[in-house]
Parts: C-alpha cells; sequence; structure tokens
C-alpha cells in the first residue's frame, strides 16, 4: 500500500514526493525542467543570478516545462563592509595566489544582493509569479510576503531549528524545509554567529512535524527512495534532495566538481565558513585544508565568497580544481550520475518499493 500525496503536493500536481534542491550557481533550468516533468519540483537558486539572470532563468524553464517549479532566495543579513579586515583577508591569501602565478583581488565585493533589500527581484517575482518561492538564511520582510502571497505562490522557508520553524510560520509561510546538518552547502541558520542546535535531519524533521501547523519538507543527506521512505516515515510530505542531482548532466557543476564527487573525498565533507562567510557544507579539498590556516576573522557574506571565487579561477587557470566550493552532503558517497529524469525515475520506483514494504 502506498500512501496517499499530501494535499500541498496534490495541488502542484506532483507525482512524487520529490523536491530537488535550488543549489545555487549548480541547478540549472533544464535540470528543474527535467525534475517537473518527471514528477517532482525543480528548482533553481537566484541567489547569483541578479533580477535579469532570474527572469532569463524562470523563462528558460517555461519553455522547456509547463509544469511548476521553485525558485530560491537568499535572505541573509546584508554584508557589512570592513576594508581592514578585508584587507588582512587578501594578504592572508595572497601566497596561494601567487602560488598559482596570480595577483589577489585589490578590495573585495558583496557579489550577491539579499533579497531583503533587492526590490528590482521582487519586482521580477511579482512580474513573473513562479509557482512556488522559497527562502533560505533567513525571512523575506513582511511587506514581500504578502505581495508574494497575492500572486497565489506557495511560500516555503528552510528552518535548522525549531525556533526558526516558528519564525517561518509566523511570517507566513506554507511550508517549512527542515535542513538538517548533513545537508550539503550553504547551512540554513538565520543568525551565523548565533547558536547552532545541529540537529540532524531526522531529529529535526520529527521535531518540525510534531510541533509546526504547516507541512515539512526533509532535506540533509537523503539519496535514495529508501531515505524519501524514511523522511515521510517521520511525517515529512516530501523530501528534498541536491547532492544526489549535482553529477547529472543537467547540472552546471564543472567537471572537478563530478570528478571530486566520485572520488574518496565523497566521504569526508566539511562544515566551513571560511570560502563564503557563512557555513556551508563541501567535499574536503585544498582549500578545505588551506582555509584551517586563514583565522577566524572572516569578511561576511557574500564578500568573503568574492575572494574565494577569484582564487578557484586563479586555481582552474593553472590546471587545480581543488578550490573551488564544491558544495555536498553526507550522503555524497551515494551519488549517482545520470540524467535528471532518469535518477527521478530511479527515486521514484525505489521510493515505491521502501514505502510499500515499511508498511502493514
Amino acid at each position: 500500500m502506498i500512501r496517499p500525496m499530501h494535499e500541498l503536493l496534490n495541488r502542484l500536481g506532483l507525482s512524487l514526493p520529490i523536491f530537488q534542491a535550488p543549489m545555487a550557481g549548480t541547478a540549472t533550468p533544464e535540470m528543474a525542467a527535467a525534475v517537473s516533468e518527471s514528477g517532482g519540483l525543480g528548482s533553481v537558486g537566484l541567489a547569483s543570478a541578479g533580477p535579469d539572470g532570474a527572469k532569463t532563468m524562470i523563462e528558460a524553464i517555461r519553455s522547456a516545462s509547463n509544469r511548476p517549479f521553485n525558485v530560491n532566495l537568499f535572505c541573509h543579513r546584508p554584508a557589512q563592509a570592513d576594508p581592514e579586515r578585508e584587507s588582512a583577508w587578501i594578504g592572508r591569501m595572497r601566497p596561494v595566489f601567487e602560488g598559482f602565478g596570480a595577483e589577489p583581488p585589490e578590495t573585495l565585493r558583496e557579489i550577491n544582493t539579499s533579497f531583503l533589500v533587492d526590490e528590482a527581484m521582487l519586482d521580477v517575482l511579482l512580474e513573473q509569479r513562479p509557482p512556488v518561492i522559497s527562502f533560505h538564511l533567513g525571512l523575506p520582510r513582511p511587506e514581500q510576503v504578502q505581495a508574494l502571497k497575492k500572486t497565489g505562490a506557495i511560500l516555503i522557508a528552510s528552518a535548522t531549528s525549531l525556533a526558526e520553524g516558528e519564525a517561518a510560520v509566523a511570517s507566513g509561510m506554507d511550508a517549512v524545509v527542515a535542513q538538517g546538518y548533513e545537508a550539503g552547502g550553504h547551512r540554513g541558520i538565520f543568525e551565523p554567529d548565533g547558536e547552532d542546535t545541529r540537529l540532524g535531519t531526522f531529529a529535526l524533521t520529527r521535531l518540525l512535524v510534531a510541533k509546526l501547523p504547516v507541512p515539512v519538507i526533509a532535506a540533509g543527506g537523503i539519496m535514495d527512495g529508501a531515505g524519501i521512505s524514511a523522511a515521510l516515515q517521520l511525517g515529512a510530505i516530501a523530501a528534498q534532495l541536491g547532492t544526489a542531482f549535482i553529477g547529472c548532466p543537467e547540472s552546471a557543476a564543472d567537471e572537478g566538481y563530478r570528478k571530486a564527487l566520485q572520488s574518496d573525498a565523497a566521504y569526508h565533507t566539511e562544515m566551513i565558513a571560511s570560502i563564503s562567510g557563512r557555513p556551508a557544507r563541501c567535499l574536503a579539498n585544498r582549500f578545505t585544508v588551506f582555509a584551517a590556516e586563514l583565522g577566524e576573522a572572516i569578511p561576511d557574506y557574500p564578500i568573503a565568497y568574492d575572494a574565494a571565487k577569484a582564487l578557484n579561477a586563479a586555481a582552474k587557470a593553472a590546471g587545480e580544481t581543488g578550490f573551488g566550493p564544491q558544495w555536498a552532503g553526507q550522503g555524497a558517497p551515494l551519488a549517482r550520475p545520470m540524467p535528471a529524469a532518469e535518477l527521478v525515475a530511479r527515486l521514484g520506483e525505489e521510493f515505491r518499493v521502501a514505502d510499500a514494504t515499511s508498511r502493514p
């Protein structure tokens, strides 16, 4: 016996309780369209796209599919520039740049604008009216929520604790993503300088299901149908998978990233703030080793990310791929590179088998 789909998933016309994580910079419109066409919910991250890029991505998804999809925004606290701290950060990175025959940038920029202060991005969303809009690293302003709700969009926010989940519900979110500590990419914690409960996916999912009046989507370390079934056993309405999709041909991951995911590096992930200025889980590589020497006076997100991206570009130009932000969750060794539609079909079959055998 297979459990019925939740009302929210039926509203979206999904045939599988599978959300593909937005993964800004890695997920593409082609990936999102393929996942949505296959019965899940495809997603793209707009955090680094800018308003014009966001419009182009949304239009690209719609040109490839008429199915619902999700767009994701970062609602982080806007960066506070600190020229002295940033100059010191550049200085500590200089020897590695020079080792690749390159000069570090003279200054660092805030390369991603928080949705909290991005009125042009809000205008794009109001114009394009994507069916699902999700938020990470915090919550949008009340007036932004009110405006987006008028478009009929389903609004979702990620939470790493019960307090964040309760704040998401109070802000008007229709559902909450329970992002466990196992998850790859940026840790969704609202206040990176505050206490992190570091709850795992299943403990957090069960807590939010028990305490919140809205649907919960489990995220973090889920890589196959058995993991999806387990998340639903705990009361989640769906599972969100990101690392599982990095190896798909539709992904924007470069060759070094793909090879690392299929190597022994997949067995070693680290939560690190030195790459972008916010805690994020990635594959252990040459940057994570180097980061241990950089110290803790890290520039704000995403100013620090400007330096990391410049270093990665210099390293790649010299043939070294180990300085990239190779985001991945703790389930990385279970990654299976295949087309997104094929992966969704595989996940769906595994889920049906696991779900049927786990229920009376």
